[in-house]
Parts: structure tokens; C-alpha cells; sequence
């Protein structure tokens, strides 16, 4: 598929690149204030990290503990976290465009517009959608030839990954996205679940009618009888995966699960299996074939 097709095919079915409120449609040639230097904020770790592949010059950067911030913008100000981005710290940058996914849009959105800042809201609930919101922010800043080997590089890849598994029969999986204390079903709407899906798995509760996540009982889980059980966390880790293990041993319904009773229950690493796709899914991917193709190790549920 050429990449010109792949943007076009992805925004037909998902929001890919959303612009509110854009009065310059063409910041390659100047910026809102007439200067030729775009003034542009990324609020998200995986939005930096696409500014950063694109070349793109940020005039702002997320904090984050979880993730490294590239050396281009090492000393680029901070305007807070990903969820809670500073507003004031925001407004004093007088940015073009703040970049953000689309996520968490409902809730960025209006704040956003309150202090009169253009917002564009990237599309990273899956790979397809990173990449076709790559191809957005290409055409948009002037960086086409830049996303073009970005989006070459990832079909190469998936041509590559996808040809390991032919003739394989896909097996059925249920995706569990665990937060301290609790936990809920991830579809394949959900950028884990997108995973699943790229490496040949079968998402159990499909692909939750366009939500990400899904509350649902144990028993509804156990008439799905899925042939394996991937459990990821959506924050502190550490403390999922000891509530995972807890909920599996102390619930008895578990052990009626084919899957527990053979061993096919898989903890996701958080690095690799977060909320929002970053260029780090080929590694994604590379874990999870072993794990849906037989040769995972197993453990104790």
C-alpha cells in the first residue's frame, strides 16, 4: 500500500489528526505571529517522540518519569504532564499549535480553547493511527519526506512480521488492562489490543463496538474461554501485577479457566504495552509472539 493511500484509508474509519480552532493552515510558511518559525508544544511522551522523528523544532515539552525525553529537547521548557498539562505555563509560550492525543481530547480540548491556544490531537490508539497521523503533521509542517521513510519503515516491518505467522492458526485472546485494585477488559480499539490484533491474536470481546475498554464479570469472561490470558498495566506496574496475581489465586473462578489450567497467562511489560503507540511496537510485537505462538514461558497465574 503506498503511504499516500495508508492516510487516506485511516482517516476513512478513525480520527487521525484533529485541528480545532486552526486559523493558519499552512504553518510551514509562517506562523501565526508572521514569523517563519512555527511555535509548536507537545504534551504527550509518544507526541514528542513523533515532533522528534519528524524534526520538528517544540517550543515545549511534557514532564514525565516514565519516559526519556530526546536530547533535541533536553532544554525545551516543561508544561507538565500529559493528563494536566500547566495552562499558564501553556499561554506564556504563545504556541501556533499544541499537540496532544486524541485520547484524552474530550478533556484538553476546551482547556485548550479557554486560553485561545490552536490544539491538533493525534490519533495513537493504534499504529495504524500513529502512522496515519504522522502523514497528517508531515503534509501540515512541512515534513512529508520525512514521514514518508517513517511510514516505508513500519509497512517493511509488518510485511516482514506478518509473513513469520502464515498459515498459523490466530489464537483467542483476552486482554485485561489492570489498575491498582482493579481491572477491566482492553478490545482491540484499545492500543494494547491493536497489538494483539497486528500479531495475528483473536481479542475475545472484538473490538468493543469502538470502545477501548470494557467492564465485564469473570463468568461472561469464562464463556469466552479464550486460549490466552495477557494481563497489562495502565500505571504502577509493580502494584498491578501483584493485584493480578492476588485476583488469580484468591478468585476461584480462574482455575476453571482452560488457559490458567495450561498455563497461558502472560504479564505484559509496561514499557512496551502502554496507553497510546510509540515506535517501540515492533518490540511489542516481538513479545508477543512467542506468547501466541506456543513457545511462551509460562508462568503462574
Amino acid at each position: 500500500m503506498k503511504p499516500r493511500r495508508l492516510l487516506s484509508l485511516c482517516l476513512a474509519g478513525m480520527l487521525a489528526l484533529s485541528a480545532i480552532g486552526c486559523v493558519n493552515q499552512h504553518p510551514e510558511q509562517t506562523a501565526d505571529d508572521g514569523s517563519d518559525q512555527v511555535r509548536i508544544v507537545a504534551t504527550s511522551p509518544a507526541a514528542v517522540d513523533i515532533c522528534d522523528k519528524l524534526e520538528l523544532d517544540l517550543v515545549g515539552v511534557c514532564s514525565s518519569t516514565l519516559s526519556t525525553i530526546p536530547e533535541r529537547y533536553q532544554d525545551v521548557t516543561t508544561v507538565g504532564t500529559a493528563m494536566s498539562p500547566d495552562l499558564e505555563i501553556l499561554k506564556s509560550l504563545n504556541p501556533d499549535y499544541v499537540i496532544s492525543p486524541n485520547s484524552l481530547q474530550s478533556d484538553l480540548q476546551p482547556k485548550y480553547a479557554s486560553i485561545e491556544v490552536n490544539s491538533l490531537f493525534l490519533n495513537l490508539r493504534s499504529v495504524e493511527g500513529m502512522y496515519a497521523s504522522i502523514e497528517g503533521l508531515g503534509e501540515k509542517f512541512d515534513r512529508e519526506e520525512q514521514a514518508q521513510a517513517l511510514v516505508e519503515e513500519y509497512q517493511q516491518f509488518m510485511e516482514e512480521y506478518r509473513s513469520q505467522n502464515e498459515g498459523k492458526e490466530s489464537p483467542t485472546v483476552l486482554v485485561l488492562m489492570g489498575l491498582p485494585g482493579s481491572y477491566i477488559v482492553a478490545t482491540e480499539s484499545s492500543y494494547v489490543g491493536n497489538l494483539v490484533k497486528l500479531a495475528g491474536g483473536v481479542n475475545v470481546y472484538g473490538d468493543g463496538d469502538g470502545q477501548e475498554f470494557l467492564t465485564a464479570n469473570t463468568e461472561d469472561m469464562k464463556t469466552k474461554e479464550p486460549d490466552i490470558i495477557l494481563r497489562a498495566a495502565h500505571a504502577l506496574p509493580e502494584d498491578v501485577v501483584e493485584m493480578f496475581q492476588d485476583e488469580f489465586e484468591t478468585n476461584d473462578i480462574w482455575k476453571h479457566f482452560e488457559a490458567v489450567q495450561e498455563g497461558r497467562v502472560y504479564d505484559l511489560p509496561y514499557d512496551l504495552f502502554g496507553m497510546s503507540a510509540k515506535f517501540n511496537y515492533p518490540d511489542a510485537l516481538e513479545e508477543l509472539q512467542p506468547l501466541l505462538y506456543g513457545e511462551g514461558i509460562k508462568q503462574n497465574p
